[in-house]
């Protein structure tokens, strides 16, 4: 009778010890006494225990950063940049047999790749130009990780550290750049108003009545600023009217 109890704990240690659930996100690799045979779909999947053992491959975008990095650009400017990795195992089998490590392997490939591709460009190209980096960058990394049976979606840069004097500098240069923006901005206004007086002045010197308007608003705004009263020592009649220009030739 103890035989026989031990024997069922053995069978039912023997087949849960085999069990192995596999996510939809996931795939197994199987091997027999270290041989590789097989990828393992998701579900419910047994083993046998000790001869057979498995290796869990996430299939989902994977994400990794990239070291901060100290470059010096083509105009040698020292600067420390940091990006991000996003790639995705498409053939496990590959990406567990061909490499260690392969999370390891992608971020020093990542980062030779970032010193390769910021090392041969100016700062302002790096500054401005941040997508194009991250696609250069890319398209080295994905060449060796292929082999591998991964696939790089994208690379990013995400931070540009540079030295203080350099901070302050590009301060000072994007203040001068807003100073100038305002004084091309005041001088085009000046223009306008002085051709708008103009205009305005053309049209009081063609039309008597124009001239009385602006008279009477005038007096309107002294009197509406200051409480007072203002007396005309002499009448409206006498006031300067302008001579029509006459274009007519006289003939002689």
């Amino acid at each position: 009778m103890n035989f026989l109890l031990f024997f069922l704990v053995a069978i039912s240690l023997f087949f849960f010890g085999g069990i192995r659930i596999i996510f939809e996100y996931k795939r197994a690799l199987k091997f027999r006494f270290g041989k590789y045979i097989q990828i393992l779909n998701p579900g419910f999947r047994w083993i046998i225990p000790i001869v057979e053992t498995v290796n869990i491959v996430d299939i989902r975008v994977i994400t990794i950063n990239i070291d901060s990095q100290e470059v010096m650009t083509e105009d040698n400017v020292p600067c420390s940049i940091d990006g991000v990795v996003f790639f995705k195992i498409s053939d496990p089998e590959k990406a567990v047999l061909e490499v260690e490590e392969y999370n390891f392997a992608i971020t020093q490939l990542a980062q030779a790749a970032l010193r390769d591709v910021c090392g041969k460009v100016e700062l302002d190209t790096i500054l401005s130009k941040r997508e194009e980096m991250g696609k250069n960058i890319k398209s080295i990394v994905e060449k060796e990780t292929e082999v591998w049976g991964i696939v790089i979606i994208d690379v990013k840069i995400k931070d540009i550290q540079l030295p203080e004097n350099m901070r302050r500098m590009m301060a000072n240069q994007a203040e001068a750049e807003r100073s100038r923006r305002a004084r091309v901005i005041l001088a085009l206004a000046e223009e306008e108003a002085a051709e708008n007086l103009l205009k305005a002045g053309k049209m009081i010197d063609e039309s008597p009545s124009a001239i009385k308007l602006r008279l009477y608003q005038t007096l309107a705004n002294i009197a509406s600023e200051k409480n007072s009263t203002i007396l005309f020592p002499f009448p409206e009649e006498v006031l300067p009217r302008p001579q029509k220009k006459n274009n007519k030739s006289k003939t002689v």
